[in-house]
């Protein structure tokens, strides 16, 4: 089969669009256009429904599609490993982890990577939902569990616990309470019942509420928790790891956290030898041991 017709099919069932295919190609709507006809002429199939909005595929097209995309992920693996097989550490690294790790813990301290390896970009996708990652949905994840896929690199980062915070001025102005009982004067703040979250937050989430909490405000992921202590309206359930980077916050009924949680690092098996992983990998680990030595000096490690 014309692999050019092929690429051509690809783009157009990615855009859904003619016009749009052909500037992402350099080539002209009536090129395309000629290419997928020809493309369909000697599959003897349909693979576009035309309306007035744009292309629609059809399940023969649907077909094709995902042969096509399976195709460019090959060849973006590919690429990747030829790309480093040189010894700079450049060119685009996809990192998927939870929304709360991702914009509390891990953004916030890109910028010493950018200033080791400033060719790299971080393609960053924050996201609860696991990435297939020997499909290169994503290059390195850092999940809240070990990953079950096969065909991966695995490494154990560290764990983390649930714990209870405050601002100090909600404290000043409602009192700090001393037994789980004292929460029925307070106002909760925790992760929504419904949103997807580690299993062990959940259970000491059902646990706080077991008492009667008369006021509580739920958000669908940590930084909006974090968010709402910050702005005094209660006390929230939170990752440890938000400590260091916020000092003022003052951890409250110190005995109750939830089980351990661990925290993982994977790549595909096939990306072992690629020096952005590698690089990424590095600077995750050198991380982590400068946070935990920060935790112990804070006393709550």
């Amino acid at each position: 089969m014309d692999w050019d017709k092929l690429r051509i099919f690809h783009a157009v069932a990615d855009a859904g669009s003619l016009t749009h295919a052909g500037d992402s190609l350099h080539l002209s709507q009536s090129a395309v256009s000629r290419q997928i006809r020809a493309l369909e002429e000697a599959l003897n199939t349909t693979l576009f429904h035309r309306h007035a909005r744009g292309l629609i595929l059809t399940e023969q097209g649907e077909l094709l599609f995902d042969a096509t995309q399976s195709m460019n992920k090959r060849i973006d693996a590919a690429t990747a490993r030829i790309r480093d097989s040189e010894e700079e550490v450049f060119g685009e690294l996809k990192v998927t982890t939870t929304y709360g790790f991702g914009a509390l813990w891990l953004a916030p301290r890109l910028t010493k990577l950018y200033e080791k390896y400033p060719d790299l970009n971080i393609d960053l996708m924050l996201e609860e939902r696991v990435l297939d990652l020997p499909m290169r949905e994503a290059d390195v994840a850092i999940r809240m569990k070990e990953p079950s896929q096969a065909d991966l690199v695995r490494k154990r980062l560290m764990s983390i616990r649930m714990r209870l915070y405050a601002s100090p001025d909600y404290l000043a102005a409602n009192g700090k309470p001393q037994r789980l009982e004292d929460l029925s004067t307070h106002r909760l703040i925790a992760q929504s019942p419904t949103s997807a979250q580690v299993t062990a937050g959940a259970q000491l989430v059902q646990q706080l509420l077991s008492y009667d909490v008369p006021a509580k405000l739920t958000v669908n992921n940590y930084f909006g928790v974090l968010q709402a202590v910050i702005s005094n309206l209660g006390i929230g359930v939170l990752p440890d790891y938000i400590i260091e980077d916020f000092p003022t916050i003052i951890r409250v009924l110190p005995e109750i956290e939830s089980n351990e949680v661990p925290v993982f690092l994977a790549y595909p098996e096939e990306l072992r030898q690629s020096k952005r992983v590698s690089a990424f990998r590095d600077f995750v680990q050198e991380e982590i041991i400068a946070h935990r030595r920060q935790l112990r000096a804070m006393g709550d490690d």
